[in-house]
Parts: structure tokens; C-alpha cells; sequence
């Protein structure tokens, strides 16, 4: 989700700074429509970026007509512009986790549900003791839309499967988005579970990516900013997305993925991803060198 993001800032240097002012304003534009900042109190403090590490929660949320909605993948970047090194974490959405405002165990993809995007980062902060500086938001369900703006998209698929009346064969083929939602969706066919959803998810983004820097995409900017208008929440604002363009692109390109293991139980009649306290502290204390907090 950074990187379609970096699509913007991409679209916004090769488009507007070398073409019409009226270009780059509609790119503006675009981007003050999906800013909304958080307002609660949060561990994190303001950043100098260009210099400054940040945290980023990226978040795809599946919400549908009557539904509050959940969070359908959750992953925490880290970003060090001295050590030019990033981290990605994948937060199985099953995970049990304390959440404080409710004192209570919850898994973390109700968290959305409870409070929204306040409420998920600040149950994120509190599992792996870090601040969140910044949350990117994508509606999951509008996720069709942004395949379609830039014409679709090429994966390579593991095995072959079948989800909600949608068949996707084994092999590399170039989706469209009602196929790519499937795609990215699917997990009780996957032997990896949340693993191999994750992974498909991050695919996905790395071709939306590739397909949305050609040349024919750039052509349809404005079906483009809008698909992301309509889907995309984010606190960033665009001089802060600028910056990160221009400062971060290195690290950003030099990512470390990391799992959140642990093991799947039943309590209290629910299936919970259940994460050791240690393995939880040691996963906190390598997202909090990669930020040069304290450990």
C-alpha cells in the first residue's frame, strides 16, 4: 500500500512537475480527499522526515454495504533513511491482543470494528510497543477498481482455486480486479492460511505498481486518481508524501519481511493466532532499533 502511494508521488513528479499546472492540481486535489488525520493521543511524536525514521501501518479493510468492517490485512512498516533498510511486518488478522479501551482479549482485525482506524493503531502501538506515525487505509472492496483503472494486472499463481464462484487456474495470466479481489482474498484453500494470503497481497501491490508506471497508465492519471480517491484514507499529507519520495525511495527499495509467528488455538470457542510474550518483545525490540527508539 507505500507503494501505491509512491505511484502517486511517481505520477505527481513525471506528470505534473513536467507538464500542466491543472495536472498537478487535480493530483493535490486527489490526495487532500484522502487525508484524514487522527485525533486521538498516541505514543507517536512528530517526525523530521528526510531524516527521522517512521512507522507506517498499512491497512486493508473490508467493508461492505451495513457492515462497520474489518481489517483484512494489517502490516506495520518501519523506514530508516540512515541505515537505508525498511522493515515489513504482516499482522495475521486472527492474532489475539489485548485492547485496552475495552479491557479485553480481541483479535486485532475487530479492533477496526470497535473504533476504526483510532482504535486499530492504537491497539497496534500497544502489541508491539512502538508509535505509528502514519496509516495508509484501502478500502479492500474498492481494490477492483484500482486493477481496472491501469488495466489490469500479471500474477503467477501457486495452485489452482475456486473462491465465491470465481476460478483462478495455476499459472502466470493477467487478472482484471473482480479476479484480483479473489485473489487477494482467499485463504481456506491456502496451506499457508493468512501466511499465503498475505503474500499474494504483496504481490498484487508490487504489480499494481509495475503496471501503474508504464507509460499506457499514465495516460489514464485521472481514471487512476480517482479509483484511488475513492478508496484510499491516509494521515499523510502531500508535501510529507513528497518527502518521503524523495527521501525514503532508498530504504523503501531495501525491505526485510517478517512473519508474526505463532500458533493457532482455541479459546473460549474462537480460533486466536496466539503470539508468545517473548516472541512479542523480540519483535518489538527489532522494530524499535529499526526506529532508534530505546529498547
Amino acid at each position: 500500500m507505500l507503494n501505491i502511494i509512491l505511484f502517486i508521488l511517481a505520477l505527481l513528479l513525471t506528470i505534473g512537475g513536467l507538464s500542466y499546472y491543472s495536472i498537478y492540481s487535480t493530483v493535490a486535489k486527489s490526495v487532500n480527499h484522502m487525508y484524514e488525520p487522527l485525533h486521538r493521543d498516541s505514543k507517536s511524536q512528530d517526525t523530521d522526515i528526510g531524516h527521522d525514521p517512521i512507522s507506517i501501518l498499512l491497512l486493508g479493510v473490508d467493508e461492505r454495504p451495513g457492515d462497520k468492517g474489518r481489517t483484512d490485512s494489517m502490516i506495520v512498516l518501519t523506514i530508516n533513511p540512515e541505515t537505508k533498510k525498511s522493515t515489513m511486518v504482516s499482522i495475521p488478522r486472527d492474532t489475539r491482543v489485548f485492547m485496552r479501551s475495552k479491557n479485553t482479549n480481541i483479535k486485532i482485525n475487530a479492533a477496526y470494528t470497535y473504533e476504526g482506524i483510532e482504535g486499530t493503531v492504537q491497539t497496534v502501538e500497544q502489541f508491539l510497543n512502538i508509535p505509528i506515525n502514519y496509516y495508509i487505509k484501502l478500502n479492500m472492496e474498492g481494490f477492483k477498481d484500482i486493477v481496472d483503472a491501469i488495466g489490469g494486472i500479471t500474477v503467477n499463481n501457486d495452485f489452482p482455486f475456486t473462491l465465491e464462484g470465481v476460478h483462478i487456474p495455476k499459472g502466470e495470466q493477467h487478472i482484471d480486479g473482480k479476479v484480483a479481489l479473489k485473489y487477494a482474498r482467499m485463504r481456506k484453500e491456502d496451506p499457508r492460511g493468512d501466511f499465503g494470503r498475505q503474500q499474494r497481497q504483496r504481490e498484487i501491490i508490487n504489480q499494481i505498481v509495475h503496471e501503474g508506471a508504464q507509460l499506457k497508465s499514465l495516460k489514464n492519471y485521472q481514471g487512476i486518481l480517482t479509483s484511488l480517491e475513492k478508496n484510499i484514507q491516509t494521515n499523510l499529507t502531500l508535501d510529507k508524501m513528497i518527502d518521503i519520495q524523495s527521501s525514503y525511495k532508498e530504504a523503501v527499495n531495501n525491505i526485510k519481511q517478517i512473519e508474526v509467528k505463532g500458533d493457532d488455538k482455541k479459546i473460549d470457542n474462537l480460533w486466536y493466532h496466539v503470539v508468545k510474550n517473548e516472541t512479542r518483545k523480540d519483535l518489538s525490540k527489532t522494530l524499535r532499533h529499526q526506529l532508534n527508539l530505546e529498547s
